[in-house]
């Protein structure tokens, strides 16, 4: 479904990182706050935009503190976010 390395947090996926970019799972209300930061879009797969979803490139996450912002809402929202674990083997 997504390319290079997926960081899952209580069987929720939480961070992708690959191709020089860092996809977070954040509160779908930040999202439209979050794309107006430097370096920051929308996640679209097959030509949906998903709401909550955010790609992070170089750019945006030039700095500790950059980087660290992206990881902190991608946590926060962990926390309230819906596994989609099925139980099926």
């Amino acid at each position: 479904m997504f390319r290079g390395i997926a960081f899952m947090l209580n069987d929720k996926m939480c961070v992708t990182v690959g191709d020089n970019e860092m996809m977070c799972r954040i509160d779908p209300d930040l999202h439209e706050a979050s794309i107006k930061r430097k370096g920051c879009r929308t996640m679209i797969m097959k030509g949906k935009e998903y709401k909550g979803w955010v790609l992070i490139s170089e750019e945006g996450m030039k700095t500790k503190k950059d980087f660290d912002h992206w990881i902190s809402l991608a946590l926060g929202f962990n926390k309230k976010a819906k596994s989609s674990k099925t139980g099926k083997a």
